[in-house]
């Protein structure tokens, strides 16, 4: 055996292994939330869409129906706003509007801002809403949830733009349009991705406990207005495995069960949406 075909061995079985690790992690993790998560909601499926008691995470009962509206009310309006800015972005990056180095630096910042943990995005809100002594909120949490997304979004959004033919560019401005008229032509190419990118957002939106435990509040009540605290599913899910009785912790199972289901539902979303649009563009599927 020669030293290449050695090296080539030792570099699969360190993929195969690398690859075994994942899978592994994986299945044990949506196992043992799947099997704990599912005996709660199996046993016990009102906590989906009961109000938590006034000593919920005491052991005083009740469920957590708050927290999942409280998500969906923290991420819908933060991924439509997110998605508004980002496709801005996206367009400004494109050749019409600014040259090459301005929009080379605006993709470092964006990917700059995409790396960033989540937990700054909530410090960053915190700091605006100590400094106008307002307190935790759901519109706090909506913004800090838009800052989070809108790099997410916009790099796909961008990618999506860019990978538009620059034949179908060329052929709407021969036929004499604008640049906003040329945009929109664009857009339509570029959905397929643009929306990949709008339902991942969404997927980090609803999954992101950081920016939003110190903007949108943690407690038991129900959503109620703009200017209330809210508890978003990962936030309880954190509070619900601190806690020190057994009958809280197990509802940390099912939220999280819920949560993954969420998240699954989207990224198939996310492929189904995927899919439609490209059927209604040159070319497409």
């Amino acid at each position: 055996m020669n030293r290449r075909h050695l090296e080539q061995q030792v570099a699969l079985c360190a993929m195969y292994g690398a690859l075994v690790m994942v899978v592994v992690s994986l299945l044990l993790i949506i196992g043992v939330t799947v099997l704990r998560g599912g005996h709660v909601l199996v046993t016990r499926p009102e906590v989906v869409v009961t109000p938590p008691g006034p000593r919920y995470l005491l052991g005083g009962g009740g469920g957590f129906v708050h927290a999942i509206l409280g998500s969906l009310y923290l991420v819908l309006p933060a991924t439509l706003l997110a998605s508004g800015i980002a496709m801005g972005i996206a367009l400004y990056l494109q050749s019409d509007y600014t040259s090459r180095r301005t929009a080379g630096a605006i993709r470092n910042l964006l990917d700059a801002l995409w790396g960033t943990p989540s937990i700054v995005y909530g410090m960053f809100v915190l700091t605006i809403l100590i400094s106008l002594q307002q307190r935790a909120s759901l519109l706090a949490g909506i913004a800090a949830l838009t800052l989070l997304e809108i790099p997410i979004i916009a790099r796909y959004a961008d990618a999506a733009v860019q990978a538009v033919p620059p034949m179908a560019k060329e052929t709407s401005y021969a036929l004499g349009t604008t640049r906003w008229e040329n945009s929109q032509v664009v857009i339509r190419y570029a959905l397929p991705g643009i929306a990949t990118g709008v339902l991942i957002g969404l997927g980090r939106g609803i999954g992101d406990a950081a920016s939003v435990i110190f903007t949108a509040g943690a407690g038991n009540n129900m959503p109620s207005g703009l200017l209330e605290g809210v508890t978003a599913l990962p936030v309880l899910i954190f509070q619900q495995a601190s806690s020190f009785y057994p009958s809280v912790r197990e509802q940390a199972y099912a939220a999280s069960f819920v949560l993954i289901v969420i998240v699954l539902v989207l990224n198939v979303a996310s492929r189904l949406v995927t899919n439609y649009f490209a059927r209604y563009i040159p070319g497409g599927r």
